[in-house]
């Protein structure tokens, strides 16, 4: 099978990317397990995809139960190089409402339980996290927004605040991640950008606005219901943009500094590394496009 160089990921209520045509399903095996469901390929607009759902179909998986690692690993043995992931957030700011659009380009790692690395157990690296979004992937999700959902209020920049979960904030915590200077919450973006950059793929979040956690002094706290309820108002609109943004992906074909992640990173010499290390770690290797 060719490489696949762009891929997808659908978060809550996300399960499926609509306009996929010459649909397969991959059932691939990682040195960390099984990924949160098949990997399902196909073209959009005749460009090849691969679309995962990040918490399997049917919603089977926690924020913190999500094999990381397995997506992450199983997009890369499929070729991919830039990747977008599409989440629920809520917001932390008076200015970015419900059904708004925002393309963070920050992280706050507030996980606990997640392994968060591919390196360890005989090789060493570490990348930096000083940019953790790919700019030229989000500039494509930025001028996708502009021309196919009309009338979204799009918010570039800011920090996405990650939590463990799997249950809402407090209000004390939501105030505390305020005080932060965060934008958004969620559950589900680390450690999944810190991973997809030891990969060496190009990744930015379109995070899709569901609520307002619970700061708001005028609305109610955050239910799942609402949650899922705003999501499924603007599923439709946020596809639109990741399908106009793989075009423009596929079109120009940007060699992002995330490409090359490992160059000055890795303290390993692949070399130096056990043969199993190696096998384990070997996808990740090559710098090209």
């Amino acid at each position: 099978m060719q490489p696949i160089a762009i891929g997808l990921i659908g978060g809550s209520g996300l399960y499926q990317m609509e306009g996929l045509q010459d649909i397969c399903e991959h059932a691939i095996d990682t040195p960390y397990g099984r990924p949160s469901d098949v990997l399902v390929s196909g073209r959009l607009d005749g460009v090849p995809v691969v679309f995962l759902a990040r918490h399997g179909r049917g919603h089977r998986y926690l924020p913190g139960e999500v094999p990381y690692r397995a997506n992450i690993h199983a997009l890369r043995q499929m070729g991919v190089r830039y990747l977008i992931s599409m989440s629920a957030v809520g917001s932390l700011k008076a200015d970015i409402a419900p059904l708004d659009m925002v393309l963070p380009d920050q992280f706050i790692d507030l996980t606990r339980n997640r392994q968060s690395t591919f390196f360890g157990d005989g090789a060493v690296a570490h990348v930096s996290m000083a940019q953790p979004v790919c700019p030229l992937v989000a500039g494509a999700l930025a001028r996708a927004v502009a021309s196919h959902a009309p009338g979204v209020q799009l918010h570039q920049g800011g920090t996405y605040v990650c939590i463990e979960g799997p249950q809402f904030s407090s209000l004390a915590e939501s105030h505390w991640y305020q005080s932060m200077g965060a934008s958004i919450i969620g559950m589900t973006n680390m450690p999944e950008a810190k991973l997809a950059r030891e990969a060496q793929i190009a990744y930015a979040t379109l995070a899709m606005v569901t609520d307002y956690d619970c700061w708001h002094p005028q609305e109610g706290p955050v239910t799942a219901d609402q949650a899922i309820a705003n999501l499924l108002a603007n599923a439709a609109r946020g596809q639109a943009v990741a399908r106009e943004a793989v075009r423009l992906l596929a079109q120009e074909r940007p060699d992002s500094p995330a490409h090359h992640a490992l160059s000055q990173a890795l303290i390993t010499p692949w070399e130096a590394m056990a043969e199993p290390v190696r096998a384990r770690l070997g996808v990740f290797r090559h710098d090209s496009c």
